[in-house]
């Protein structure tokens, strides 16, 4: 009897995995797999869950492999909510939940649909991988990192993986992601003399050279794109003083830019353009400019090829939509699969993820998985 990736997605929800909580889904989907002949390893690292399982024999170099998250975001207010966050209720056609779109439906999508293909037609030569984390909505340090260190050491291998991640803007398979842009944030300090606004030679006034400094950066033109992407953006995402007098020269201020950057780019170059930057704005003032920097992710492509091909020739069977390759977008955990095998991208519609009431229509969990049922069938064939 086929898996029914609805029920799934159902269970799925009602476990309050928000993160870094657990939350019992991990435990529910290696219960399923195991049944179905999958060999399963928890992977948890500085309290973090994370589930491998594998159908089929250890390092094959046809190894098709899964990744995604059952780890959620908070439900904020609660009261703002017509249904129980965690309730799973089916009603006008859709389920509704924390995690109902983000992505619980997609990782049930991608274990019916490999669970269903082991069990009627099992292929004679090849595994299956199933890479599922819950660290994804937080800090990902321990996630699906965490699973390719361990990997790695196990002698386990996929040679390509499709990340569940919802990828459709408003219609069920118009959009495939098959890269994505790098992510870094850069924290500013600029440090001067405190002192009396009507004495301003006897203080240094931190905030003009910052000012300066952040005036160069938004100004500047990164690159003018490149094929697989659009041009890269800097934005000023705060500017902090804190001062509650209109006769103080504030001691120090802090601003924020954060950084969306294409192929083109690399964190490494735009840390030392953003150093150079701020040593030139603070020359001659007297005020010191520190700059500290968290890159969540580089820039990757998966070119377009055999394993997009594969992919859009399933989503356009299933939903009659020629998908357009992207790299449009935020980061995801393919920022780490990329350094292990060619990895694409592709999910259902992302409208409700992260909202109040956030819900999934049951036809795309349906159709969903018969696309995943289907990228497997021509993988293997």
């Amino acid at each position: 009897m086929p898996t029914d990736p609805v029920e799934l997605t159902a269970q799925l929800v009602r476990c309050p995995s928000v993160t870094p909580e657990e939350g019992g889904a991990l435990v529910l989907l290696e219960d399923r797999l195991a049944a179905a002949g999958f060999t399963c390893h928890r992977v948890d690292r500085n309290g973090i869950a994370n589930l491998f399982a594998r159908w089929g024999p250890r390092g094959h170099p046809r190894s098709f492999g899964f990744n995604g998250h059952t780890d959620v975001v908070p439900v904020g207010d609660r009261a703002a909510w017509s249904v129980d966050p965690f309730g799973a209720e089916i009603r006008d056609g859709q389920l509704w939940g924390r995690g109902a779109t983000d992505m619980k439906s997609g990782v049930a999508a991608f274990a019916a649909a490999a669970i269903d293909f082991v069990t009627e037609t099992p292929p004679a030569d090849g595994a299956v991988i199933l890479a599922i984390t819950g660290d994804e909505e937080g800090d990902a340090v321990d996630g699906t990192a965490a699973l390719l260190d361990w990997m790695a050491a196990e002698g386990e291998a996929m040679s390509a993986c499709l990340v569940g991640e919802p990828t459709c803007p408003a219609r069920m398979g118009e959009m495939i992601k098959i890269g994505r842009r790098g992510s870094m944030t850069a924290y500013f300090t600029a440090r001067g003399v405190q002192g009396h606004s009507a004495y301003p030679h006897r203080a240094r006034n931190p905030l003009p050279p910052l000012i300066r400094l952040l005036d160069r950066l938004a100004s500047a033109t990164l690159d003018e794109g490149t094929d697989h992407f659009d041009p890269s953006t800097l934005a000023v995402t705060t500017v902090d003083v804190g001062n509650p007098a209109n006769n103080v020269i504030p001691a120090a201020a802090r601003a924020t830019v954060n950084i969306r950057f294409n192929d083109a780019q690399s964190s490494d170059a735009l840390i030392d353009w953003m150093r150079r930057e701020a040593a030139r704005a603070a020359e001659g003032t007297g005020v010191e400019i520190r700059m500290d920097t968290r890159v969540s992710g580089e820039s990757f492509v998966t070119p377009p090829g055999p394993l997009s091909d594969l992919v859009a020739t399933a989503v356009e069977t299933e939903t009659g939509v020629t998908p357009v390759l992207s790299t449009s977008g935020g980061t995801s955990d393919a920022r780490f699969v990329k350094d292990h095998c060619p990895v694409v991208e592709f999910g259902l519609v992302g409208e409700t993820m992260h909202q109040v009431d956030e819900r999934v229509p049951l036809d795309q969990v349906r159709q969903l998985t018969a696309i995943y049922r289907r990228i497997l069938d021509g993988y293997f064939a």
